[in-house]
């Protein structure tokens, strides 16, 4: 029997992270032909997970440009993908989660009469401009899809209530798969200003904010609250990877570039940035993905947006929604660091996310749909 050729797609920081582990187990699985294709949405920020990983592309589309809209995303995808689907000729595409590389590469795929695999399917708001694009485009993805791989149950009944119930599966999230690969009890950091915070007696809170949605006044509540935060606890330093949009870099540095024990570094590798979230007291984030890594290491998560496609971790109390007001923000943080009742509860709850083996999940269901195998076990959430 010819082995399955399965090709993944996938093009910005976030996507390599969850789907590198993925690659590299679909790699390991025997019967199964492997092959890789990034389109470089993001480039550096792209390349450096790959490498920590490992993983060296077969295709690679650089469709990135200064100043890229999100037409220009799809519509160079949509161009690129259409000689490496021809000479590829996977028998299944997958592609993860929410970017415009997402949307594109299922449709591509579903123009090449190619099944669809979504990873992390089902997370919803139901808000079409919230998140903006993503919300439209794991809805769009996942009408193009074949096989749906969500990381909770919650997931699953979003898609039944959306009329798709067949070939779907609870998996966990591959994120915490990744995880495995990068956390270390004795990781030494890269960046001087990780190591010297280390060991400086005092608590450390890691910070993102970058989402279009919180463009405006609610980015500007947010970095008033960080400075209310550091001025009235002595004890705290926070550390914020700036993204590298200008959008959010125009705003951020004169805002908090002078305030003391705020630390605003360059994006950090995925290896820098789960080893900092580790060692960190608190997480401040309206990042999808940490809300399911930080869990994961008994770190507390405020969301900072005014809603999440992850009510599981609200549920599951790892995660409390801060909004995007600069005294809510205050008031919350406020709470974990003075109140350690309401830490540790936080900090003991349970992760929803998974437990580590969603990528040997998904591969099972892969060889279940082609008719190699039995029909997989699913992630229970506990």
């Amino acid at each position: 029997m010819e082995p399955l050729r399965v090709m993944t797609v996938f093009g910005t920081r976030p996507e390599a992270i969850k789907m590198a582990p993925l690659v590299l187990a679909l790699k390991e699985r025997e019967g199964i032909d492997c092959v890789c294709c990034v389109t470089g949405q993001h480039r550096e920020m792209l390349d450096s997970a790959l490498k920590i990983f490992g993983i060296s592309p077969d295709y690679d589309l650089s469709i990135m440009q200064p100043g890229q809209s999100l037409s220009s995303i799809v519509s160079r995808t949509l161009h690129g993908l259409d000689d490496v689907l021809n000479e590829a000729a996977p028998d299944l595409v997958l592609v993860h989660g929410d970017t415009s590389t997402t949307f594109a590469g299922a449709l591509s795929s579903f123009y090449h009469k190619i099944m669809v695999g979504h990873v992390e399917a089902g997370l919803r708001t139901y808000d079409r401009y919230s998140p903006y694009p993503e919300e439209m485009n794991r809805t769009l993805t996942g009408d193009l899809s074949s096989l749906h791989f969500c990381p909770t149950g919650q997931n699953r009944k979003n898609l039944a209530a959306e009329g798709i119930s067949a070939d779907v599966f609870v998996t966990g999230n591959t994120v915490i798969d990744a995880m495995k690969y990068t956390v270390k009890d004795n990781f030494e950091f890269f960046s001087p200003v990780l190591r010297d915070l280390k060991n400086n007696g005092r608590r450390t809170i890691l910070l993102t904010a970058h989402r279009r949605e919180n463009y405006g006044q609610p980015m500007q509540n947010i970095l008033d609250a960080i400075v209310d935060i550091v001025t009235e606890f002595e004890d705290v330093d926070v550390v914020y990877p700036v993204h590298l949009s200008p959008s959010v870099q125009s705003v951020v540095y004169p805002a908090l570039g002078d305030i003391e024990r705020v630390h605003l570094i360059d994006p950090l590798d995925v290896d820098e940035l789960h080893n900092l979230m580790a060692q960190s007291y608190l997480v401040l984030t309206d990042s999808g993905g940490l809300q399911e890594e930080a869990p994961s290491l008994g770190v507390p998560v405020l969301v900072l947006r005014r809603e999440t496609e992850r009510p599981e971790a609200v549920k599951a109390g790892t995660v409390k929604m801060a909004g995007v007001e600069r005294q809510a923000i205050y008031d919350m943080t406020a709470e974990l660091l003075t109140s350690s009742v309401s830490y540790e509860k936080m900090s003991r709850s349970v992760n929803p996310y998974g437990d580590g083996h969603a990528c040997r999940r998904i591969i099972d269901a892969i060889l279940w749909k082609f008719d190699r195998g039995g029909r997989p076990e699913e992630w229970s959430g506990e």
